[in-house]
């Protein structure tokens, strides 16, 4: 059997709303809601927090939790990961954003049975997007795939672009949850940041441009992403 992993990386200074996985959802803050369901999956062998903050490490390890403290500064979150199991027994990693808090078990399980493809090297999720205003909106990473699920671009401008007005175009967002082949990560983490990732600040685009496709599924709403105040505040209204 595969030994398969959590791995939640978790930054306390995020850029755009610093501290956010500390802000209380209901009590509880968003890191601890997004460890706890992502353990009540019962997917994982293991599931870990990796952090820079010594705030966040002991928010987990005091509730009974599974963390880690980075070695090094990083520059993403896979590469926050990939310092923490390069050293460990595992076969296959997926990696939760922190600021996820919605996490459930049916799309987690789904994206872990895309590694049936023995080809798929790194596999990710994405969700209809339906309100223009949100297709309009750079905090919402779009992406565009071929017949076979594979992501041909990431991007946080509207893709495709509707020249043809008559064409019926359906929008995904990309979710940040992903799951990868141990050497896969282990690989980008060794290769230097690339042109389009470092424009778009959108990390997976460097498999991309490394020449390796994300293979995607397609899920229902997965709640919100705690990325603005106004998320949390959606984040409330779901709760």
């Amino acid at each position: 059997m595969a030994k398969v992993i959590a791995m939640i990386p978790a930054r306390y200074a995020a850029t755009r709303f610093p501290a956010k996985l500390m802000q209380l959802l209901k009590g509880k803050t968003v890191i601890r809601h997004t460890y706890d369901n992502t353990v009540a999956t019962g997917l994982f062998d293991e599931v870990w927090v990796v952090t820079d903050s010594e705030v966040i490490y002991q928010e987990i390890v005091s509730h009974g939790g599974k963390a880690t403290m980075s070695v090094k500064e990083h520059e993403s979150g896979s590469d926050r990961i990939a310092e923490a199991v390069a050293n460990m027994e595992v076969d296959i990693v997926l990696n939760v954003q922190g600021d996820t808090p919605f996490i459930r078990q049916e799309p987690l399980q789904q994206l872990l049975q895309c590694f049936k493809d023995p080809s798929v090297q790194v596999a990710s999720m994405m969700q209809v997007l339906h309100e223009q205003e949100q297709i309009d909106d750079p905090n919402y990473v779009k992406v565009a795939v071929d017949r076979h699920m594979n992501s041909l671009m990431f991007s946080r401008s509207v893709i495709p672009y509707p020249r043809n007005k008559e064409v019926p175009i359906t929008y995904y967002e990309h979710i940040g949850v992903y799951a990868f082949r141990k050497q896969a990560l282990l690989n980008f983490t060794n290769w230097p940041i690339t042109p389009l990732e470092a424009a778009e600040k959108v990390e997976c685009l460097r498999y991309l441009e490394y020449g390796i496709p994300l293979r995607m599924i397609v899920v229902d709403y997965m709640g919100v992403e705690i990325d603005t105040p106004d998320d949390l505040q959606r984040a409330e209204k779901l709760l």
